[in-house]
């Protein structure tokens, strides 16, 4: 279904050389703020639930928090808490009422809004998510670089980038919010959970759109590392491209006939023991899961890997055996200087990982 084509492409390659920060590395903590009220998360949690807080949100950002938000859209229900009891059944109703009591149930225009008033459609509801139990993610991410317009951040494997399903405090976005005080601070773009390395972050909202654009135009040069077993058998480096569409269950991809909308260019850095390789990845396009699904598509899958090419069962993180996934370095002309930009993680894998099941 994929397809690879031998040869380098005019794939410039990243030497030694770093830009310096601004002053020593920054580690971010794990000290955590006082746990809310309780709410379960919920699997899928969807879009609206993200902390890209919108331009005057009703509600400040709480303990690196910003509000939530979900569309009131026409329907028949009588009160406005019978229309949260069906959109969220895990939530009980005093949890509800009590977020009323502190004034943190409001629409777009600040108005406070109560449970037991009738429904009104249109606009949006604003207020806290709240989790009963949230897992500690004992890693810290390392500042790597900051200045008036740009936050470049050295995530560590299993830290999510921004609040989703079962994790809120323990997120890259909300430890930044609250440890560094910046709270209309946003990621340019995203991390899967267990990939490590750099995000860029937005610190300026009067220039996030410049730096924003240069993602879906493609003028950010992205390279990663990965650890995967050796292909002797072909011909490296090579460009391998595929169509790729949600799988099943819903979070994984798949390969699929038709036209590629998926291309990575794919190098052999350092061939290691037990039949492992060190792989540089240059994802030409950004499609979940990319890099794995390629790699897998191969006869490579990145080293615990518990996606790809099988989904295997994980009830609980192993710590002991991360995904072997690393953003190495990004590569750009500074949209307000022209001035090239480069940042390079510090991090290393680690073949001693690999998880023999």
């Amino acid at each position: 279904m994929g397809s690879s084509l031998n040869g380098s492409g005019g794939d410039s390659s990243y030497g030694d050389r770093r830009r310096k920060t601004q002053g020593r590395p920054t580690t971010i903590g794990t000290d955590r703020a006082p746990r809310p009220s309780p709410e379960p998360a919920r699997l899928g949690t969807p879009p609206w639930s993200h902390q890209l807080l919108p331009l005057n949100a009703p509600l400040p950002v709480r303990d690196g928090v910003g509000p939530s938000s979900i569309a009131l859209p026409g329907g028949a229900w009588p009160r406005l808490a019978d229309f949260l009891r069906e959109r969220f059944p895990e939530v009980a109703a005093e949890t509800w009422l009590a977020r009323a009591a502190r004034g943190e149930l409001r629409r777009q225009n600040g108005e406070t809004l109560h449970p037991e008033q009738p429904y009104q459609a249109g606009g949006a509801l604003y207020y806290y998510r709240e989790l009963e139990s949230e897992p500690e993610i004992p890693f810290q991410a390392e500042l790597i670089h900051r200045d008036a317009q740009l936050l470049v951040v050295d995530k560590p494997h299993f830290l999510p980038v921004i609040p989703a399903g079962r994790f809120l405090q323990q997120t890259l976005l909300v430890r930044l919010k609250r440890e560094l005080g910046l709270d209309g601070l946003v990621p340019l773009h995203r991390l899967d959970r267990g990939t490590a390395g750099l995000v860029l972050f937005s610190v300026n909202p009067e220039t996030r759109g410049r730096y924003q654009q240069l993602f879906p135009t493609r003028a950010v040069e992205k390279v990663y590392e990965a650890l995967a077993p050796s292909l002797p058998g072909l011909p490296l480096p090579l460009r391998h491209r595929s169509r790729l569409l949600e799988g099943e269950p819903f979070f994984r991809m798949r390969e699929a006939e038709g036209e590629a909308n998926s291309e990575t260019l794919i190098e052999t850095q350092e061939v290691l023991g037990q039949g492992l390789s060190r792989y540089r990845l240059q994802p030409l396009t950004g499609r979940k899961h990319q890099l794995r699904v390629h790699l897998a598509a191969l006869g490579a899958p990145i080293v615990n890997d518990s996606f790809y090419p099988e989904l295997r069962p994980a009830l609980e993180d192993d710590y002991r055996h991360p995904l072997q996934l690393l953003a190495r370095a990004v590569r750009f002309a500074d949209p307000l200087t022209g001035a090239e930009r480069h940042f390079k993680s510090r991090r290393q894998l680690d073949p001693g990982t690999a998880n023999p099941a």
